[in-house]
C-alpha cells in the first residue's frame, strides 16, 4: 500500500545547517557552525556518456563530483576566518551538513560528512544591506552520511533560551531564569496570568466590569 503524503515526514532549508571545521584541528577543536547562515546548497552529481554499438546504446558514467555553496552575513568570527584561510592557503576543511529534524532513535541526526576546500569567495558589501559572503567548496572524494550528536552548546547557538530584563550576573545559566526571567512552561501557563487593573476594579466594586 502506496504511501499518503501524511505520513511522510517532510525537512525544512531552516532547519539544515552546515559546520567546519580545519581538518588538521580535528584532535583539538569540534566542528564549529557557520555564523548567520542564510543559504545552503549539496550538489552532487555524476556525468553521463552513452556509446552506440551495434548492441545498442552503452551508458558511462564519470566519478563523482560534488559542490557545496553557503551564503551567510560576514561575521567576525574564527569560522570565517578558516574559510578564507581555506582559499588563501589551500587548507583542506571538514564540512558536515546536519538536518536537525531527521532524529534517529538514539536522539542522533541525521548528516552529510565531507572534506575539501573553498575555491570561491564572494563578498558583497552594497551601502543599504549586510555584508554578505557566498562560499564555494570543491569536495575531495565521495561524501558520506551518518548520524551525529549536537552537543549542548550547539543547541543553545541555535535556539536560544528566555531572559528577563535585569542584568545576568556570572555565567549565564540559559534554563529560562538568567535576568530574573521564568521560562514559559506550556503545561502550566496556558491561560496564566490577570490584568492588575482589573482585578483592583473588581475587588472595588464587588463585580467585573
Amino acid at each position: 500500500m502506496p504511501l499518503k503524503q501524511t505520513d511522510v515526514a517532510f525537512l525544512q532549508g531552516y532547519d539544515t545547517l552546515a559546520f567546519v571545521r580545519k581538518l588538521k584541528d580535528a584532535g583539538t577543536t569540534r566542528g564549529q557552525l557557520i555564523p548567520y547562515q542564510t543559504s545552503l546548497s549539496f550538489d552532487p552529481q555524476r556525468d553521463v556518456d552513452t556509446n552506440q554499438t551495434k548492441s545498442g546504446v552503452v551508458p558511462t558514467t564519470s566519478a563523482l563530483e560534488t559542490d557545496f555553496e553557503t551564503e551567510f552575513i560576514n561575521n567576525i568570527s574564527k569560522v570565517a576566518d578558516w574559510i578564507y584561510d581555506s582559499l588563501m592557503d589551500e587548507e583542506e576543511l571538514e564540512i558536515w551538513i546536519v538536518y536537525r529534524k531527521r532524529v534517529n532513535s538514539e536522539g542522533k541526526r541525521f548528516a552529510w560528512y565531507m572534506r575539501g576546500k573553498v575555491t570561491e569567495d564572494s563578498n558583497d558589501n552594497d551601502p543599504d544591506d549586510n555584508s554578505t559572503r557566498d562560499a564555494t567548496f570543491t569536495i575531495d572524494g565521495k561524501p558520506q552520511r551518518g548520524w551525529l550528536a549536537l552537543p549542548d552548546e550547539v543547541e543553545e547557538e541555535i535556539a536560544y533560551v528566555f531572559r528577563g530584563l535585569g542584568v545576568i550576573e556570572g555565567d549565564a545559566k540559559n534554563d529560562g531564569t538568567d535576568g530574573e526571567g521564568t521560562a514559559w512552561d506550556k503545561d502550566k501557563d496556558a491561560g496564566a496570568g490577570s490584568n492588575p487593573d482589573q482585578a483592583k476594579k473588581t475587588a472595588t466594586t464587588g463585580k467585573a466590569g
